[in-house]
């Protein structure tokens, strides 16, 4: 019987599957198939082509918030380093954007990425203050005030499973309720699940999608632009010919490290669809 040893990746190949995993998780956010198409200029509102799609871009949303799911033998795959626990915005992936932007192993400037990336973790880390706050079943009206990064992960969640699987959340509503000199128990932070998903994901969330989705789009285009004197660099193609190969750096040398490079310059090779735009002023003056 033979037993497998988990691989193990130097920091290059981090960087690679960390950008390839980033980029993904916004192409599957940022699109056209989750937003009414439109022209993308200054002052722009988007608006979710229906329900589902908005739901679908919170629970996504949430796993970008979220550290990578570690195992109990293993940790966090590809050996990847765990983030500091008692920071919230740095357990998600923006802490390991926040890595390469310190030490950049593929390419040389990555200030544009680390704009991005400051930009929308500030924004993350700040507070939304919710006034008056109506829990009916608790006959409760409380002024709120929630770390965006919070109510967005618990939105998720509740997005995403059956009130019997979120009790950590249940938890998260009552430990903001206090906050607010509203303690209740821990039945009661089960009624409240309701009003709060009303509250925080059909009006604060949705007052925010626009922003989110900028935030999220530059991160995306910071990431094109750090790796397209890597892509120049490595492609060869021969005059006339539609064949191409790219020469991978020497440090790539895991299989699924290698693979992924590939597909990250591929997916570089062209300028993001979804093109730069800003929010509209009127969606970030509130909350």
């Amino acid at each position: 019987m033979t037993t497998s040893t988990a691989p193990t990746f130097n920091p290059t190949e981090q960087e690679v599957i960390v950008l390839f995993a980033v980029w993904d998780m916004i192409g599957e956010m940022v699109n056209y198939a989750r937003f009414v198409k439109g022209d993308l200029v200054e002052d722009v509102q988007l608006i979710f082509n229906t329900e589902a799609h908005s739901r679908v871009f919170i629970i996504l949303l949430g796993d970008f918030l979220s550290r990578p799911q570690p195992s109990r033998k293993r940790g966090i795959p590809f050996n990847l380093p765990s983030p500091p626990d008692l920071d919230q915005v740095a357990n998600s992936y923006l802490f390991y954007l926040r890595q390469i932007c310190s030490n950049p192993l593929l390419g040389f400037d990555a200030s544009g990425l680390t704009k991005a990336v400051d930009q929308f973790w500030a924004w993350l880390d700040g507070e939304s203050l919710v006034e008056k706050v109506w829990f009916p079943e608790l006959q409760l009206e409380a002024d709120l005030n929630v770390k965006r990064i919070s109510y967005l992960k618990i939105c998720a969640n509740i997005s995403k499973h059956n009130f019997s699987r979120l009790q950590d959340n249940v938890r998260k509503i009552q430990d903001i309720l206090a906050a607010s000199g509203n303690p209740v128990g821990e039945q009661e932070g089960y009624q409240s699940i309701n009003a709060f998903y009303e509250w925080f994901y059909r009006h604060v969330f949705s007052y925010h999608t626009s922003t989110l989705a900028e935030f999220l789009n530059e991160i995306r285009w910071a990431i094109f632009e750090y790796l397209q004197p890597v892509y120049r660099g490595c492609l060869r193609q021969e005059s006339g010919e539609i064949a191409y190969t790219y020469v991978v750096p020497p440090e790539i040398e895991q299989p699924l490290a290698k693979a992924m490079f590939w597909d990250l310059m591929n997916a570089v090779r062209t300028p993001p669809y979804f093109r730069r735009f800003s929010a509209t002023e009127v969606l970030k003056r509130r909350y």
